[in-house]
């Protein structure tokens, strides 16, 4: 008890610190805010039409009031509205939230799969072609920027091939029900997910394979050898099934990484998902949004720690030993 405890108050004092940072660091960005909320025109207007602006908005009052303001608000989920839409910003988040729930979370079960099945076979064929060429191959791609990447898909499958569209989560004026439209934003899907996977695949095939690598090395793998087990029953009952237990903290940290990391995806693709909201808001000063996005990442990442934590006993009896 006294272990799960300790662990909730370091997610509570993490949170807060990404809380009070989430505040300050948007208002250190150069550019004023009340461009946006008063148009181009701001320059035109008198010190009292500015002053009811900013007091409208909460600009008037001091730093410190307007951080304990933030914090209630965020606890509360009265998130305000956004300056650039007008509209509640928890509407605004939702309505992009499921475009990119459906962007990650496909990236990260084709990523895990692929990179667990991959890492095994590649450490099982430890020094041959098998394991050689998927190691390279991952490390060259994983070197390679993300925004790259996309912009490679896009050159090679939209422009020269024709096969796929270029932006958007679906076709404009297209299919809105039944198979048309699921096939519709499946193509859509296809290019952004790819990148995300090209992405994050590599880092969950390295630790596999050096997780099986350990494992092989292990007594009970040359003791069940020894008692004529078959090779098949060796790899997927001893060696797999052990090397499973750190990877499974690598997805579900990968989760909280593909929420954050898809805003240079979604940007490059112009996928309508938080990416693309965050990126809107910070060129437009958008305060309230740019709070509520930092937070969903922020509690993403978070809640993917904490499932990690909460797993990993299940998975490893000597966990939950060492926890009681």
């Amino acid at each position: 008890m006294n272990w799960y405890l300790g662990r909730a108050g370091q997610y509570a004092m993490v949170l807060l610190a990404a809380l009070t940072l989430n505040f300050f660091l948007p208002r250190m960005m150069p550019g004023n805010p009340l461009r946006f909320l008063a148009g181009e025109e701001v320059g035109l207007l008198s010190p009292l039409q500015i002053a009811e602006v900013r007091e409208r908005y909460g600009l008037d009052r001091s730093l410190f009031e307007q951080y304990l303001t933030y914090l209630q608000s965020m606890l509360t989920g009265q998130w305000g509205y956004s300056y650039q839409m007008g509209k509640p910003v928890i509407d605004t988040i939702l309505e992009r939230l499921p475009w990119t729930l459906l962007l990650v979370g496909s990236a990260l079960a084709v990523a895990s799969i692929f990179g667990i099945i991959v890492g095994a076979i590649a450490a099982w064929n430890r020094g041959r072609t098998a394991d050689t060429a998927p190691l390279t191959l991952s490390i060259l791609v994983d070197s390679l920027p993300t925004f790259w990447l996309g912009m490679l898909l896009i050159a090679i499958f939209s422009v020269e091939l024709r096969w796929l569209p270029i932006y958007g989560a679906r076709t404009a004026w297209g299919p809105t029900t039944g198979w048309p439209y699921v096939i519709d934003v499946l193509r859509h899907l296809v290019l952004p997910a790819t990148t995300l996977i090209l992405a994050t695949l590599s880092g969950t095939f390295l630790v596999m394979r050096y997780a099986m690598l350990d494992v092989l090395g292990q007594d009970y793998i040359r003791t069940a050898r020894s008692k004529g087990v078959s090779e098949r029953s060796v790899l997927l009952k001893h060696a797999v099934r052990n090397a499973l237990l750190p990877v499974s903290t690598i997805v579900f940290l990968n989760l909280g990484y593909l929420i954050g990391g898809a805003t240079v995806i979604e940007t490059v693709f112009s996928y309508p998902g938080i990416g693309t909201l965050l990126y809107q808001a910070v060129l437009n000063r958008d305060y309230p949004v740019l709070q509520g996005a930092f937070l969903m990442l922020t509690v993403s990442v978070i809640l993917a720690s904490v499932l990690s934590d909460a797993i990993y006993p299940l998975l490893d009896p000597r966990v939950r030993r060492g926890a009681s």
